[in-house]
């Protein structure tokens, strides 16, 4: 039965805004996801009914991107100084900051502020002390970072906030755990049956199928029927499960999905009511805490010891609002805490700054590079040990990206050629598996631009080989080699044709098409069983090689077998 006219009107409505929305934002070099923030305002102020199912399918969204984060965290990060401290500390910080600058906003407008009580300018304070874990994440994303010191860090520090943020919902009387929430510990001895399942269902659609099912049913449906925030199961199942050799293809293949549904959800946001002149002035005003809070998450890790572009970088992209500031608006208005128009301000203080933090994050590495002359410099032997320099001087190769592809070409060019080998991978598991077996890997990301920063006396590395399994990673590595000024060769792997091009323009010195090359390796596998069996029988083996020498030299010409014989003719007569 199809949907009626106004139904498939409305959703038509809303997909056509965001694509013109996504399309004007990547015309004028901003994120989609501006645009996508852009076109859900102005559907707002014009009054469009939102499609029924919008939210469900933007909650959807949220709940894989947090099981998509969990795939690849360490949960030990959390257990880590420069995060639990730094999180407690910028929260009361912000918070404090942030209501302080309230109430010099009800001295000098008291329009704006209305009377609110000490309470309610808190509450606002503490709610916009978080950063976006959506925004943070898809911009990470977009930059390849996720896996960067500097992105394990944030979103450390995201993942905290989310804790605080479900025990403050607990507290609030917002929505108060059952207690049955107790027996959510029992999920941990239920991962090892969901490994066994997932062994046993190997790839393709059905492993995608799978990570939905467990992340929505198990993590969201269980954790909100015990009464708490769904998105925190997610997270956790994703964690779960990122032991698992299959997370990073999970990962990957619930990408497109994930990204699709999450444009719901920066539609929406802005549907929160139509703002008056007052409101949006007044949501503007509080863009101006944002800098501060860069300032205190830059301090505090400068502080942990880390180096000062990382801890600016990670202030830099945190530089937002989170979505559960419009949470915790909507539950002080239910109770009688706020004025609902303060759910209408939040909203709007969250959408114009993610639009300010993206405009912010497309320079952050040149922003950062210029900030940290603020911050005093630590030596060398004072950083913290993940943000030390890095010697590979020593080797004649280096090999980014240790999957199967990369572990075997780190093999060949040791064992095969003699050369001098060190791998560069940013997966904790794949390391230890690696370092155990004798190979030279330092554990980082090779599109992190502060790795090529931390790196010290390549002046001997002849050749790079750029094994990553995304394309996008590759071009990254490629670009900052050349910014940081290798003259040596590069090599790189590539799925498609497309991409085998793209990297030869970009500077590849050679491409391995993964795919096409690999018909020219099995053939000539092929053709060496067939040697070996033509020797056993005692056949010529120089046939098969003499065909493949005439072939190379010339692809079109028909070699024809030398020990073939002309059919004899037949006996006139003969049928």
């Amino acid at each position: 039965m199809s949907a009626p006219l106004g139904v498939r009107m409305e959703l038509g409505l809303y997909l056509a805004a965001a694509v013109v929305g996504g399309l004007l934002a990547t015309g004028v070099r901003l994120p989609p996801l501006v645009g996508y923030l852009v076109a859900g305002f102005a559907l707002g102020a014009m009054g469009a009914p939102a499609p029924d199912g919008l939210e469900q399918v933007a909650d959807l969204g949220v709940v894989l991107l947090l099981f998509a984060i969990g795939l690849k965290f360490d949960a030990r990060t959390l257990l880590r100084r420069e995060i639990w401290l730094t999180t407690s500390v910028h929260i009361v910080l912000s918070t404090a900051v942030t209501l302080g600058f309230l109430g010099l906003l009800a001295l000098v407008g008291p329009a704006l502020v209305a009377d609110e009580p000490l309470g309610g300018l808190a509450l606002v304070g503490f709610a916009l002390s978080f950063s976006s874990t959506v925004f943070v994440v898809k911009v990470l994303e977009d930059r390849s970072d996720t896996t960067s010191l500097y992105g394990r860090i944030a979103v450390g520090l995201l993942v905290m906030q989310d804790v605080v943020a479900v025990a403050f919902m607990a507290l609030s009387g917002g929505e108060v755990p059952s207690p049955w929430a107790l027996a959510l510990v029992l999920v941990v001895p239920a991962a090892w049956p969901l490994h066994r399942i997932w062994d046993r269902i190997g790839h393709g659609e059905l492993q995608a199928l799978f990570g939905v099912t467990v992340a929505v049913a198990v993590g969201w449906g269980l954790f909100e029927a015990a009464g708490v925030h769904g998105e925190l199961g997610a997270l956790v199942m994703g964690v779960l499960l990122a032991k698992h050799p299959g997370a990073s293809e999970m990962s990957r293949s619930l990408m497109t999905f994930k990204d699709l549904m999450l444009v719901a959800f920066f539609l929406q946001i802005g549907l929160h009511g139509r703002p008056g002149a007052t409101e949006l002035l007044l949501a503007v005003a509080l863009l101006a805490v944002l800098p501060l809070q860069v300032a205190f998450y830059a301090v505090l890790l400068w502080a942990m010891r880390l180096r000062r572009r990382t801890a600016f970088l990670t202030g830099l992209v945190l530089a937002n609002f989170s979505e559960f500031g419009i949470i915790v608006a909507v539950v002080g208005a239910s109770g009688g805490l706020l004025d609902d128009r303060w759910v209408v301000v939040v909203s709007l203080a969250v959408a114009i700054s993610f639009a300010v933090s993206a405009l912010v994050n497309r320079r952050g590495v040149e922003l950062a590079s210029r900030m940290v002359k603020l911050l005093p410099h630590h030596s060398t032997h004072e950083l913290h040990p993940d943000d030390r320099l890095v010697d590979v001087g020593h080797s004649d190769a280096l090999v980014l990206g240790l999957g199967r592809i990369g572990a075997a070409t780190y093999e060949q060019l040791r064992d095969g050629y003699g050369l001098s080998v060190v791998g560069v991978e940013h997966d904790p598991a794949r390391v230890s598996e690696l370092t155990t077996r004798g190979f030279d890997v330092l554990r980082a990301d090779a599109t992190d631009v502060e790795f090529w920063t931390r790196v010290r006396r390549a002046g001997r590395v002849q050749m790079v080989v750029l094994a990553m399994p995304f394309h996008k990673a590759n071009l990254i590595a490629l670009a900052r080699l050349q910014k940081a000024g290798f003259t040596g060769k590069v090599a790189a792997v590539a799925r498609y044709d497309d991409d085998v091009d793209e990297l030869r323009r970009h500077g590849a010195d050679a491409v391995f098409h993964l795919y096409g090359s690999a018909g020219t390796a099995l053939a000539d596998h092929a053709a060496e069983v067939l040697l070996h069996r033509d020797a056993a029988r005692g056949h010529d083996p120089e046939v098969l090689l003499h065909r493949k020498a005439a072939r190379a030299h010339d692809p079109e010409v028909l070699v024809p077998d030398p020990e073939a014989q002309e059919p004899e003719a037949a006996p006139k007569g003969a049928d």
